[in-house]
């Protein structure tokens, strides 16, 4: 009993070396022989003379990337090749997926076309401040700041308020003298001559008024605000002294401001004046901003690489502060036909884009498209996609990454053999259900198990022995070589993994 356990287990380790060195040798065949053989199969016309169809090659469903010319044993598994026919699609390119397999994925798909659309854009803009409505406040004598009622830059002020009282001394002496002409008695050509004199030098004509008026020198002048806004700029402090010309103040208004949109170089040559303009704040989207581009500013920005384009917009109002970030919306001058897709249909790695196209067998394969802008929740197509093709629109692969897209296109792009007539249960559908059947348990490994297993009706597998992969090391720990169980097994990459293992005392 014991030389006879001992032949068995040494006839499995034959068994088994001999798979492994078949398995290496079959997927390490060089990409031209494999394609030979495939060529072969398909150039000879080979029929099955059991039902008359037209074979393209033969393949092992648990090695389905693997083709072969002829019909045999396969070199991975003790089973029969089975053919893949003309009639199936197997020449197609693209992946077949089990409609079960889309309603898991929640795959929805949606049709290219073609629509008439304006040539407007999206963007962003900042307001700021309108330099050409700015005011500044100059002093036009020399003079000391003897109370400054404008505190601090960016403070509101109104038109006519106050902004800083001056003491002029050079005002005292022609101010007296004209007091002296006067008492004295003076004709009125000297009096009109040293009226004339004061106000040579700045002398405000209220101030001269009030001194016909009150008989007293006036020394102090108030300098008021000649608009309603903002403070933008504070160059003095109180005690300073001024000269003639130097600018104490500038005050911006509020009631216009300024918009600068950014606008994408890729949009740099067909922006031009005059374009509406339909802007809006995130904080009250419902509250819209509209202006004509009055003018294109030279120069791309080399950090953003984008355009600006400057207009006006009306703040009557007083809702908007400069510095605030606005949704712009850049409408056309005239409509253009454009190829649409939806946006979430684009899969952007930077270095291309890519959509899941349908092919009219059903089939899925991603296609190299060349994008424009974007339209709302669409996007234009230039090329790779024509009106009426239907793409993928949304799915849990779907994800737009370059690691996603580095996991799912090589499957669709190398899926010939996946998809192929009787590979599809195989692969696709069996990556979604489950298998099991009945065996006795030759090995345990921490890595996988082998059984001889009976046959698997749904998979055409005959009775055969064969190792299937261990979710974990340690896994299934009571399962010891020589028991009878029940096992239940799904694909997982190019194997086979165990989900449950059975026996007399239960599951494990």
């Amino acid at each position: 009993m014991q030389k006879k356990q001992l032949a068995r287990a040494a006839l499995m380790m034959f068994a088994a070396a001999l798979l492994a060195t078949g398995y290496v040798a079959g997927t390490r065949r060089p990409a031209s022989e494999g394609a030979g053989a495939t060529g072969t199969a398909t150039s000879s016309g080979n029929v099955d003379p059991k039902t008359g169809r037209k074979v393209l090659y033969w393949h092992d469903p648990m090695v389905p990337a693997q083709h072969f010319d002829k019909p045999g044993k396969s070199p991975f598994m003790e089973m029969q090749l089975e053919p893949v026919y003309a009639d199936e699609g197997g020449g197609s390119t693209g992946i077949r997926i089990d409609p079960g397999l889309q309603q898991n994925l929640g795959i929805r798909y949606a049709t290219v076309r073609r629509q008439e659309t304006s040539e407007s854009f999206d963007a962003v803009g900042t307001t700021q401040f309108d330099e050409s409505q700015a005011d500044v406040v100059q002093s036009r004598v020399t003079g000391y700041i003897d109370h400054l009622y404008a505190s601090a830059p960016m403070q509101r002020i109104r038109k006519g308020a106050p902004m800083a009282s001056l003491f002029v001394p050079d005002w005292l002496a022609p101010q007296e003298e004209y007091l002296s002409l006067r008492r004295g008695g003076m004709d009125i050509g000297l009096l009109e001559a040293s009226r004339a004199r004061m106000r040579a030098l700045s002398i405000p004509d209220g101030v001269i008024a009030a001194l016909d008026r009150t008989g007293k020198v006036q020394t102090h002048v108030v300098l008021s605000s000649p608009e309603t806004g903002v403070v933008s700029e504070l160059n003095v402090r109180d005690g300073a002294q001024v000269t003639p010309g130097q600018t104490l103040a500038k005050v911006a208004g509020l009631s216009k401001l300024w918009l600068i949109v950014e606008i994408p170089e890729s949009l740099a040559l067909s922006v031009q004046p005059g374009m509406s303009v339909d802007a809006t704040f995130s904080g009250n989207p419902a509250q819209h901003f509209n202006g004509q581009i009055r003018e294109i500013l030279p120069g791309i920005s080399a950090s953003s690489r984008t355009l600006q384009a400057r207009l006006e917009i009306d703040n009557t109002a007083l809702k908007l502060t400069p510095g605030m970030l606005m949704r712009v919306r850049v409408g056309g001058q005239k409509t253009v036909s454009r190829l649409l897709v939806p946006s979430e249909a684009v899969i952007t790695t930077g270095k291309r884009s890519v959509v899941i196209a349908r092919n009219k067998d059903g089939r899925l394969q991603p296609v190299t498209v060349t994008v424009g802008n974007d339209v709302g929740n669409e996007t234009e197509v230039l090329s790779g996609l024509s009106d009426g093709e239907q793409v993928v629109a949304s799915g849990q692969f779907l994800i737009d990454s370059e690691a996603s897209l580095k996991s799912v296109l090589p499957r669709l792009e190398g899926g010939a053999g996946v998809s192929s007539g009787a590979s599809a249960p195989a692969s696709a559908s069996a990556a979604a259900q489950t298998y099991e059947t009945t065996g006795k348990v030759e090995k345990v490994t921490p890595q996988d198990i082998t059984f001889s297993h009976q046959p698997v009706p749904a998979l055409n597998w005959p009775a055969m022995t064969m190792s299937f992969s261990k979710p974990a090391p340690t896994a299934f720990p009571d399962v010891k070589a020589g028991q009878t169980v029940h096992f239940v097994f799904s694909q997982s990459g190019d194997g086979y993994q165990l989900q449950k293992v059975e026996h007399a005392g239960g599951a494990q």
